[in-house]
């Protein structure tokens, strides 16, 4: 069971990979797209889907901060619906409020990277967070 982390903004998209086991997610890479000229970066993720025998789909849902849905969670929920019907996949969401300072924060103080830096790697981290929480809590509901 191999799940792909999706952290979906505007122009990127960035791509975890959980392992084998379904234990740890590890950072792949930054997908360049253009929402409005409805270019989702589909072909890569197709890619990615083969090149890691992916099984399924964890998408962060960037909630409101009091738990509603704006136009950018209906944007992810979109993505998300365009990989289903694409690849057949099953599709989960997992709340990503503040996944991206997390991953900033880890950035800044653990590694200690430039803004500019930060900048290139903060969509893929934030992926890696996204499909790390939600790995995290299916192992938890699997121990109880």
């Amino acid at each position: 069971m191999r799940l792909m982390g999706l952290d979906v903004g505007s122009k990127t998209v960035g791509v975890a990979i959980s392992d084998e086991l379904g234990w740890t997610a590890q950072g792949v890479e930054i997908i360049p797209i253009d929402e409005a000229n409805e270019n989702l970066g589909l072909k890569r993720v197709k890619q990615l889907i083969e090149d890691y025998q992916v099984t399924g789909f964890v998408l962060g849902l960037p909630k409101n901060m009091n738990n509603t849905l704006g136009p950018r969670a209906k944007r992810s929920q979109y993505y998300g619906e365009r990989l289903e019907h694409k690849f057949g996949l099953p599709v989960d969401f997992q709340d990503e409020r503040l996944t991206t300072v997390q991953a900033e924060r880890m950035l800044i103080e653990e590694a200690n990277i430039s803004r500019k830096k930060r900048k290139q790697v903060i969509d893929k981290l934030a992926s890696v967070v996204i499909l790390q929480n939600y790995l995290d809590a299916k192992g938890k509901l699997t121990q109880q």
